[in-house]
């Protein structure tokens, strides 16, 4: 059973959709979008900046340095972030992702997000050498084999080797499904990438889930490497991840570097890479690391 409604304006939909009181009703709009609850239709209309920025793609990648701690510091990779900008003005991007989980659009976005740095990260032509890590979603891609296929459609397009792309985890998301997580690591490296586990720290440092996915990095949480100079906690945590991982042949990035300090105890134990404001901030273009060691 449906019903069909005519409006006016948007305050009458408005005012239409609050005096809808169920959880059972969706709403089907002619956007072709799908189905709404009343709730996220309203989220849709009270946001509808967010939506423009997500359905005109008005974002940008930064990028950020990666730098090896036992080759002289040389560059190893630049992470893309993504940057959001609407009207003259920048977006945070958790607040864009929030909106996108809210009102059903965060596969989109995800995709759309993977496919902005792939395409920044060919026109920068950044050497081949040169690691690009682009962060994923886990919870929007339902069907590796199927959902990944655009993006390895537009790595093909833009002629990029494969093993240049490190795909990671992104920090917002947990490991609620590690089955799922793992057919989706296997996925990337069936076609030539490597995949990351970022926020190691939440969850993520047990043998036996490192064993599981088998990362090819592992990136250490900001909140261990923050003052891991003097905290020995701290430090018994990084060179216990740097054990498990080193049994495992998997790397370890210590990321959230903002002191000279810490940047030479993660060197001195043994970490493989670092990145980090200290390092070098996120750039629209690809900038030499500005540190002083």
């Amino acid at each position: 059973m449906h019903e069909e409604f005519e409006y006016q304006s948007f305050e009458e939909l408005e005012q239409l959709l609050i005096n809808i009181d169920s959880s059972d009703i969706l709403v089907k709009t002619s956007s072709q979008r799908g189905f709404y609850s009343p709730n996220q239709l309203l989220n849709l209309m009270k946001n509808h900046d967010l939506l423009e920025l997500i359905t005109s793609n008005s974002f940008s990648t930064h990028f950020q340095p990666i730098i090896d701690l036992q080759k002289n510091d040389e560059i190893f990779a630049y992470e893309c972030l993504l940057r959001p900008h609407f009207n003259g003005q920048s977006v945070p991007p958790f607040k864009l992702f929030e909106f996108a989980r809210e009102t059903n659009l965060h596969n989109y976005l995800d995709q759309k997000a993977r496919e902005s740095s792939i395409v920044s990260g060919s026109n920068q032509q950044i050497p081949s050498h040169i690691k690009l890590f682009i962060n994923f979603l886990p919870s929007s891609i339902y069907n590796p084999e199927y959902c990944l296929q655009h993006t390895f459609k537009i790595v093909r397009e833009n002629n990029i080797s494969p093993d240049q792309l490190v795909f990671e985890v992104v920090e917002s998301e947990k490991i609620h499904d590690i089955d799922h997580l793992e057919s989706i690591f296997k996925t990337y490296k069936k076609s030539g990438m490597q995949v990351a586990l970022d926020d190691v720290g939440a969850g993520y440092s047990t043998l036996a889930v490192l064993e599981k996915l088998q990362p090819d990095f592992v990136k250490i949480d900001r909140d261990y490497i923050s003052h891991c100079d003097t905290v020995l906690e701290k430090q018994l945590f990084l060179k216990s991840v740097l054990n498990v991982a080193t049994k495992l042949n998997i790397k370890v990035l210590a990321e959230g570097i903002e002191r000279i300090e810490e940047l030479q105890f993660c060197r001195d134990i043994g970490i493989h890479y670092g990145q980090g404001y200290y390092i070098g901030k996120p750039s629209p273009k690809v900038l030499t690391p500005i540190m002083s060691v």
